[in-house]
């Protein structure tokens, strides 16, 4: 092998535990190994991005990745970490989730080049689907006592938790089915590691046990550490909720502004995580940013790269445009070119009125659209002495008393910026 796996995930800090004797497995020849991926939604979402990055390093250093899509353990849903039953999904909403990560997964890892690692999707329901209740219970249950599965860190927080409804039988059962998973990859895909978050380790093991008792083999896992922010709230998190990959749920503007505004102490474990920087690189931008941390360039190319890497160079470059329409000079070209969806992100929260089409022709005046029609100030006196002061902008653009809104001042046919100052916003919206 031409590349050290373990040790390249080392210095990245992505190694929280590694069973004995990895490395020097991995170092061998080519090997397999996956990470499971709940596809309870049709989108990645960040919190997935760490098991892609150590799925694409994996590919990288010449082994074989696998993508498991836990159709049939997305069924059931995993205890790890959670406080109570998640929704069951149908196999139709399963199959078009499948569809659409990998989509995803095919921007970060190779699928059709027909190389020997070239990577593979999975989904554990295809051959969970056929097994029987009775079948099962004697082919895999039997291999694993109950003190065995009761052990486990995700069982022992569920049962001593404070939650009325405790632990189901299915939930208890989750890891015996996803340590079949790893014994099915195992003999039918010579797949011999595992990954995954450090809440995984107890269902990666079982699956390791399951490959020593059933299989005669030798199964390895690694898990990552969980990804935290310093300021003790939940990373991938904001008051919207997840932060997607698919540019419909999370704009590339909001996933780039995530990522930007992220503190110096994450920032400088992220670039680590979540970019492919080599060492010397990220060690001379951490020089540059401990010298002038004002300027933000661990920040700023930690955004860049997760953005080019999850959407494009053009999506990445339209979201700077975006973010210097708030904190830079932009032009009301600028502005123009901002779809519907940009264009409501950057100014989100931003009080808005509604005034028909029909005043726009031919033309709503001024005072119309700062007090009388918006109420954005509070009286039509206010207006002209705003406007007589040179602090009014229409689209960026500063405009006197006389000037009259057109339709021709539409932003995607639908949207006029008013601005007093620097920072006092309004959007009047044209239905």
């Amino acid at each position: 092998m031409t590349k050290n796996f373990v040790q390249e995930l080392q210095w990245r800090e992505m190694v929280h535990d590694v069973m004995p004797g990895a490395e020097e497995h991995l170092m061998e020849e080519m090997r397999t190994a996956y990470v499971g991926i709940d596809p309870t939604a049709d989108s990645l979402h960040i919190g997935h991005l760490v098991g892609v990055m150590m799925l694409k390093h994996f590919q990288l250093a010449g082994h074989k990745p696998y993508a498991l899509v836990g159709g049939a353990t997305g069924m059931i849903g995993d205890p790890s970490g959670k406080s109570a039953e998640r929704n069951l999904l149908d196999e139709e909403t399963l199959r078009h989730n499948q569809d659409a990560l990998k989509a995803q997964l095919s921007r970060f890892l190779d699928f059709e080049s027909g190389e020997p690692n070239a990577a593979v999707l999975v989904n554990n329901y295809d051959w969970m689907k056929n097994f029987s209740f009775l079948e099962f219970i004697r082919d895999v249950g039997k291999h694993i006592t109950v003190n065995y599965m009761m052990a486990k860190d995700s069982v022992k927080k569920r049962l001593s938790s404070d939650a009325m409804e405790g632990m189901s039988f299915t939930e208890f059962t989750y890891q015996l089915v996803q340590g079949y998973d790893f014994l099915y990859l195992y003999q039918n895909h010579d797949c011999t590691l595992q990954m995954g978050g450090s809440d995984q380790w107890g269902n990666i093991t079982t699956g390791t046990e399951l490959i020593r008792r059933i299989g005669g083999g030798k199964g390895f896992a690694l898990t990552c550490p969980l990804i935290t922010k310093a300021d003790g709230t939940k990373f991938g998190k904001t008051e919207g909720g997840n932060v997607w990959l698919d540019a419909e749920r999370t704009s590339p503007y909001k996933f780039y502004q995530y990522w930007l505004n992220t503190s110096d102490e994450d920032a400088e474990k992220y670039i680590k995580i979540f970019t492919f920087l080599t060492q010397k690189e990220i060690e001379d931008l951490v020089a540059e940013h401990k010298e002038a941390p004002h300027m933000r360039a661990l920040q700023k190319k930690l955004a860049e790269e997760v953005t080019i890497m999850v959407h494009s160079q053009e999506d990445l470059d339209n979201a700077i445009k975006a973010s210097n329409i708030l904190f830079g000079k932009s032009t009301s070209n600028d502005l123009k070119q901002l779809n519907e969806k940009t264009f409501l992100d950057v100014f989100e929260g931003v009080p808005q009125a509604t005034v028909s089409k029909n005043e726009l022709e031919p033309g709503l005046d001024m005072i119309g659209a700062l007090a009388a029609k918006t109420n954005f100030l509070g009286s039509n006196g206010e207006a002209r002495r705003e406007l007589k002061q040179n602090s009014i902008a229409v689209n960026k653009e500063k405009v006197k008393e006389d000037y009259m809104i057109t339709a021709s001042d539409l932003i995607n046919n639908k949207f006029v910026l008013l601005q007093r100052g620097k920072k006092n916003y309004f959007v009047l919206v044209v239905e």
